[in-house]
């Protein structure tokens, strides 16, 4: 069975190591005020549940207003109002999140942004590597004005990767960048998962670049929010060409309509 068509069934013992993060959200149901009741329930997310491995770069794809935002507040242990589980418990996961707005302070240096993020005791800590792998090293003591929003971006990478996280969450980190820009960051987080084995969990709209980059594909629903597939892409990024990645997205479409457009 092609990549495109493969999905994941339940695992043979001993198949694949232990995961680095579990999440089963079985419900998350918000409540709003409405008007013929006090309270007017919102289902939210409904029996989704997958894992994380080491070394993976993992992308889910919903339509907008599917809980995609929830799922990821639930994983990093921000909203614990919800029927499931998360394991290990997101405070000792060792997750690090790179946000769509870099997040950062403009009174302060890019050098100081990236260990501002940092425990106090590990501020002093040799980031020289670090920042010369994702080409910051000549702006280390500008500010973030002086920086294209690409280049921010790559700031707010760097500051999640000081923290040598297990994890990494990224919650369309290339939205609003030209294709070069994108690329070029698309590129730094293979590079990063290549030399540390962090695992990675991307939210994109971007079928394409999901594509070009995940092992995993994740589909969810409209909401509430269920997996539809976890589609495994079994060619190496190396050789992914774009007549595989058409074909790839042509029979994602087919099969998904509502989630993957032509």
């Amino acid at each position: 069975m092609s990549a495109a068509g493969a999905e994941t069934g339940p695992a043979a013992i001993g198949a694949e190591p232990a995961p680095l993060l579990t999440v089963r959200v079985e419900r998350k149901v918000y409540r709003r005020p409405g008007r013929r009741a006090r309270t007017e329930a919102v289902e939210a997310v409904r029996g989704l549940a997958f894992e994380l491995h080491a070394g993976e770069i993992t992308c889910l794809i919903g339509p907008s207003g599917a809980g995609k935002t929830t799922t990821l507040r639930i994983l990093l242990g921000l909203d614990r109002d919800f029927e499931g589980s998360v394991s290990p418990e997101p405070s000792r996961a060792g997750i690090a999140m790179v946000f769509q707005d870099p997040r950062l302070l403009p009174w302060r240096t890019i050098e100081q942004n990236v260990r501002l993020g940092l425990p106090r005791a590990r501020r002093g800590r040799d980031l020289d590597d670090l920042f010369e792998s994702l080409g910051l090293t000549s702006w280390r003591a500008h500010y973030p004005g002086a920086l294209s929003l690409g280049m921010q971006r790559r700031v707010a990478l760097a500051r999640a990767l000081a923290l040598e996280p297990r994890i990494l969450v990224l919650d369309e980190p290339f939205v609003s960048l030209d294709d070069a820009a994108a690329a070029s960051l698309r590129a730094l987080v293979v590079g990063a998962v290549g030399r540390t084995g962090t695992s990675v969990l991307m939210v994109t709209h971007n079928v394409a670049e999901a594509i070009e980059i995940a092992d995993r594909l994740l589909l969810v629903s409209p909401r509430p929010a269920h997996l539809l597939a976890n589609i495994p892409l079994e060619r190496l990024r190396a050789e992914r060409d774009r007549a595989w990645a058409d074909t790839t997205r042509r029979s994602l479409a087919a099969r998904f309509p509502a989630i993957v457009a032509l």
